[in-house]
């Protein structure tokens, strides 16, 4: 008998699954990239069952993989190609633990949609803020192993920001327990911390308490083309002065992005019909229904306009048509896939830095040449831009992006450290990201993580290969 296989005969049968069809929806990542194999996924029902999932995998020094809803970029909830490792999914473990509306916090399972946690936040009449494009189908525990950004990070922050306690199997079984939703907590380390972004590599997350806000009782979204990328952050700047810092988005797209959205989607409509190569999608958001946002939008928009950094624009007038623009938005990854797909770089710099980097970036493809494609677009309000490079129309995308991967990558990457950027924004480390943390990532910071990852899992059960490696850099 198989070390897996023992794991699983002393695991009530009702949590194991062999079914392989099912197996099969977690074993390819979401981008198709990497393939692996697995025995079984197991869907226990209690953190209990977890804890008895974790002891006997460790007992037995079976690799323990946790998927989610599998929408990430980086293959860090991809089993690898042994067909050793076993897959656990915590989708039963859904429930709404508990809800203070008072203290604005609720306390959820791991396996929670994210959409359901909105839609628990707004029977209370409040409100969770990390959005994402993923939210339908997501899970609370894999936005917080990969520390998820989303679209309102300007005004509300990321999921690192959003988390205020979390209940984690550790690798040795044992639960650490802090789930109390407490603003201020000085008792030592902040270890729950030390498990957001950790992507399963420490522990397995199978609850967390979340901040949460009041609702917004006034919101304005404007979709703006602006005349120069340079004029991107004073944009922002004059919003937040504009509105009060009431600027919860504020997302740049490039209009090669949207042609290629438009070439491929025809049946979508452009809310400016003025060309420009610069778009903004801005929107802001008040708990007080008497801050005026349609005024100080109106006056941004005229100052805008009157400077000639804003080109045209419009404000939605309706709930459909603000779904329409962020709809345009959340679609540009499609657009990509459906002209070939691309190489896709997530990264960050400095807010002060974007519009240097859009630019540099920009000038480092074109000289590459070849009739290169660009699509850009990101989360301007927090520095990160997702910069993907397409192959020309009509050519083999496969061959193409290859020697874009292989020559035009470095040199992006090699731009974004020169200007004490990230290689890695938001979709984490995973697999996919490994070996440019070889190259551009701290050595020291590496070391320390691996030696985390030895104290608290030595037998490499949690999610092995991925966030750091399988080797612990040398330091002598």
């Amino acid at each position: 008998m198989t070390p897996y296989e023992q794991v699983l005969a002393e695991l009530p049968a009702e949590i194991v699954v062999n079914d392989k069809d099912i197996i099969n929806g977690y074993t390819t990542d979401f981008r198709k990239k990497y393939t692996g194999e697995s025995p079984a996924l197991l869907r226990p029902r209690s953190t209990e069952e977890v804890t008895s999932i974790v002891k006997l995998c460790t007992l037995h020094s079976v690799a323990l993989v946790p998927v989610g809803g599998n929408t990430g970029y980086c293959g860090g909830a991809t089993p690898d190609v042994s067909g050793q490792q076993l897959l656990i999914s915590l989708q039963r473990m859904n429930k709404i633990r508990e809800v203070d509306a008072d203290n604005l916090s609720i306390t959820v399972d791991a396996g929670c949609i994210l959409a359901e946690i909105h839609e628990a936040a707004e029977q209370e009449n409040l409100m969770f803020p990390l959005s994402l494009g993923s939210q339908q189908s997501c899970q609370i525990g894999g936005n917080i192993s990969t520390n998820a950004g989303g679209v309102s990070a300007v005004r509300y922050g990321i999921t690192r920001d959003l988390v205020l306690g979390l209940e984690v199997v550790l690798p040795d079984g044992q639960v650490l327990s802090n789930l109390s939703p407490l603003r201020k907590d000085n008792r030592g380390y902040a270890l729950h911390q030390l498990l957001i972004g950790a992507e399963g590599s420490l522990g397995i997350v199978t609850g967390a308490s979340l901040r949460l806000f009041l609702p917004a009782a006034s919101r304005v979204t404007a979709f703006l083309a602006i005349n120069e990328i340079s004029d991107l952050m004073p944009l922002l700047a004059k919003a937040q002065r504009y509105t009060g810092e009431a600027v919860t988005s504020f997302e740049y797209i490039s209009g090669a992005s949207l042609d290629l959205l438009f070439a491929s989607k025809p049946e979508l409509r452009r809310p400016i019909q003025t060309p420009s190569e610069h778009f903004v999608l801005i929107e802001a958001a008040s708990s007080s229904p008497v801050l005026g946002l349609d005024q100080a939008i109106e006056a941004f928009f005229e100052d805008g306009m009157s400077g000639e950094t804003i080109v045209d624009g419009v404000i939605a007038t309706s709930e459909q048509q603000r779904q329409d623009f962020w709809n345009l938005r959340e679609h540009i990854p499609e657009g990509e896939v459906l002209n070939g797909g691309s190489v896709k770089h997530d990264v960050s710099v400095r807010i002060s830095d974007m519009a240097r980097f859009i630019e540099l970036g920009s000038d480092l493809v074109h000289r590459y040449g070849q009739g290169a494609r660009l699509s850009v677009y990101g989360h301007v309000g927090d520095g990160n831009v997702h910069f993907n490079v397409l192959a020309p129309e009509g050519a083999e995308s496969p061959a193409y992006l290859d020697e874009v991967s292989a020559k035009v990558s470095p040199c992006i990457y090699d731009l974004v450290a020169k200007l004490d950027g990230s290689f890695s924004a938001e979709y984490g480390l995973g697999q996919d990201k490994l070996p440019l943390d070889q190259i551009y990532g701290d050595p020291l910071k590496r070391h320390l993580m691996g030696k985390i990852k030895d104290v608290l899992d030595p037998n490499k059960v949690m999610n092995p290969g991925k966030v750091v490696g399988s080797q612990i850099c040398d330091l002598s």
